[in-house]
């Protein structure tokens, strides 16, 4: 590891307060693939990126949001609590808390996805948090990897529970549709801009070949996530909830 690397890594086990036995399992969740990519490029050996810590964070955090339902929500019923569970560990909850952590401060980002706004896209920030609570549960155990994110995450699910957050506004809103016209809304890209390394999508959403909303992002599904939420507020602010 190099020794501006290491600077970095100390500050956020500073930060977080916890010391890595393993420092490299730390830089490794921190460590983005297109960071991995350019300093192999340039001839550097074993930079490992955070792909397959991701993958065991996703498990781990299942499981903490899983114990604090059952904990904290005695009386909820196994239906609410896999609702709650899918809103708090969706990509938008998860970047949420990432932020909130600064870990977009401590990511290593190769160039490229630096000047594209990396350090701000949901789903980087969402990964390197899978990643780094998986770097603690394998360097500190379960109880290490759920002292992180508990307090995050209380505070999510409980606004979650009380519906004064909504993460998933397609299902929120594919559930609104249903009950009041016993239709599913429809999606529909009508317009695309920019180079093919910068798209700009444009989708709007439809019920009974009405536009509802539109919403625009570098993705189709992120562009749908915004018309989405954009429609679902149209029918609360209409009915005056």
């Amino acid at each position: 590891m190099k020794d501006v690397e290491l600077d970095k890594i100390i500050v956020f086990m500073e930060e977080i307060g916890y010391h890595f036995c393993d420092p490299e399992l730390l830089f490794s969740a921190l460590c983005h693939s297109s960071y991995a990519n350019e300093q192999q490029q340039q001839g550097r050996e074993k930079v490992i990126s955070n792909e397959r810590l991701e993958f065991l964070g996703d498990a781990v955090i299942d499981l903490i949001i899983s114990e604090l339902l059952y904990t904290h929500y005695p009386e909820a019923q196994e239906g609410l609590m896999a609702r709650v569970k899918a809103a708090a560990a969706s990509e938008e909850a998860l970047s949420e808390i990432a932020l909130e952590m600064k870990l977009n401060k401590y990511l290593f980002l190769g160039k490229g996805e630096e000047q594209t706004g990396g350090r701000r896209r949901s789903s980087i920030l969402a990964d390197v948090l899978e990643a780094v609570v998986a770097a603690l549960y394998l360097d500190g155990g379960y109880s290490a990897s759920k002292e992180l994110i508990e307090p995050y995450m209380l505070n999510l699910i409980e606004d979650v529970m009380k519906k004064k957050r909504i993460f998933d506004y397609k299902t929120a809103l594919q559930e609104l549709t249903q009950a009041r016209f016993r239709e599913l809304p429809q999606y529909e890209v009508v317009d695309i801009k920019g180079l093919p390394h910068a798209r700009q999508f444009k989708v709007e959403v439809k019920i009974r070949g009405k536009t509802l909303a539109t919403g625009e992002a570098p993705s189709i599904r992120e562009a749908e996530k915004k018309a989405a939420q954009a429609a679902w507020n149209y029918f609360i602010e209409e009915s005056g909830n």
